[in-house]
């Protein structure tokens, strides 16, 4: 035991608290180098931890519930042993998985609902702004009151960290009417989207018995309806990622007042250009896409219409002087946003690089969630799949995202007669709490006319 080695967290970014929601291996497997060790979950993805070195697996020091941050300890491997001179067969650090799992699953953002075993039963709701479309089982419907709370005493306040007071704000939750289920009645994240939760799955009932405020939802309960009735279900739970990235779309869809702005772009001249650059680059390897020139495209908008590149910070409006922009990335699990950082400052051939990187950690579920923020603006293409427009919902803090849809060619007059062009649909979704209408669309007009001749851009 003399050459136990420490493997810790690596560097994951800003982030700190994030909980262990998955372990990966056991005491008395050998792992390798780079093996997944566990799957951490933050507020805005989950992702796996690797191991720093290999060896065999002799004490694991952490749990499903635990908070890791930069620097703690996973586990402790013996460097040179095998595997059959340390055989695990169930361990203890086994068996406290077993114990923890169950008190993870009711978490709304943290692990995936279990699917139902008997047939007439619908999945278990997730988060709560997220699930919609999954109603309660029938067979032990949700109580919509379940977490009203009797109001706090005048001058006191809820017991909550300033991340869960900030959550709560968003959504328009008052604390005061939240129990909470940690230490000594703290009021913890899933406690605020359970409450929102209730609301959804029965406004009524919580309005009457918050006196009509609360959270400002006054809605008719969600229909309970046994599907299996009607014929042969499955019951199927969200991913993770699903469940996150529905309850931030919700409160940005609920909370922002989106307004969507449709144009169109002439790319003729510039797709002649894409083609040339990856004939020119094949042997290099880089394959240049349209969402290069649309990230560089985006970056000299921003800049000659900085209000498109701020948030809201209360009252204030925070300009940036950085372009990061993001780009949607379509996973099996999902839908997440890797982050171009500085992307004023890379050219296309780079650009096209970095985002091909990006979206293949994507793809491979190994994004860090460092790699996820600090976005300026964000583009939502599917220019691969099809559709002429759409309304993509912005992704807040920032208070616009552009959408993009598959080009087609169409006729255009150019005095003389009709000539083919090829058109790029443009969807720029916008915060009409800080963009109006006009901005909205000088600012489309704009891309579009980097779009339609390039050389702009160096002007």
């Amino acid at each position: 035991m003399s050459n136990l080695t420490a493997v810790k967290v690596p560097d994951i970014g800003d982030f700190k608290d994030v909980e262990v929601i998955e372990l990966l291996v056991n005491v008395g497997d050998t792992i390798e180098p780079e093996q997944s060790l566990i799957t951490v979950e933050s507020d805005k993805a989950s992702m796996e931890i690797p191991a720093s070195t290999g060896g065999v697996v002799k004490k694991i020091d952490i749990k499903i519930g635990d908070k890791v941050n930069e620097g703690s300890v996973i586990l402790h491997v013996e460097a040179g042993a095998s595997a059959a001179a340390a055989p695990a067969p169930k361990t203890e650090a086994a068996q406290e998985v077993k114990v923890e799992e169950p008190k993870a699953a009711p978490a709304p953002a943290a692990t995936p609902a279990p699917a139902a075993t008997a047939a007439p039963a619908a999945p278990a709701a997730p988060a709560a702004p997220a699930s919609p479309t999954a109603p309660a089982s029938p067979t032990a419907p949700a109580s919509p009151t379940a977490n009203i709370a009797v109001p706090t005493a005048p001058g006191q306040l809820p017991h909550a960290s300033p991340s869960v007071r900030k959550f709560a704000r968003e959504l328009g939750v008052d604390l005061t009417r939240v129990n909470g289920s940690g230490s000594k009645g703290r009021i913890t994240q899933e406690d605020v989207q359970q409450f929102v939760k209730g609301v959804m799955q029965g406004g009524g009932a919580v309005a009457a018995a918050t006196g009509g405020s609360g959270v400002g939802l006054d809605l008719l309960p969600w229909p309970k309806v046994d599907f299996a009735k009607f014929g042969e279900i499955e019951a199927k739970p969200l991913s993770r990622i699903k469940k996150i990235s529905g309850a931030n779309l919700h409160r940005n869809w609920v909370m922002i007042p989106h307004v969507t702005n449709n144009d169109e772009a002439d790319i003729t001249e510039l797709e002649e250009l894409r083609k040339t650059l990856n004939k020119e680059h094949e042997r290099a390897g880089i394959k240049v896409t349209m969402l290069a020139f649309l990230i560089k495209a985006v970056v000299a908008a921003l800049k000659k219409y900085p209000e498109f590149n701020a948030s809201l910070d209360g009252d204030n409006l925070v300009l940036k002087r950085y372009y990061n922009v993001g780009f949607a990335a379509d996973t099996p699990n999902g839908l997440v946003v890797p982050v171009i950082m500085n992307a004023d400052k890379k050219g296309v051939l780079e650009l096209a690089q970095e985002t091909s990187d990006l979206a293949k950690l994507a793809r491979d579920g190994k994004l860090s969630p460092a790699q996820m923020t600090g976005g300026c603006m964000s583009i939502s293409s599917l220019g691969g799949i099809g559709g002429t427009n759409f309304t993509p919902i912005i992704n807040a803090p920032e208070v616009a995202i552009l959408g993009v849809s598959k080009s087609f060619m169409k006729p255009v007059w150019d005095g003389k007669q009709f000539v083919p062009r090829l058109t790029l649909p443009l969807s720029l979704s916008y915060d009409h709490r800080v963009i109006d209408g006009a901005a909205a669309a000088r600012f489309n007009a704009y891309l579009g006319s980097l779009l339609a001749d390039f050389r702009r851009i160096i002007l």
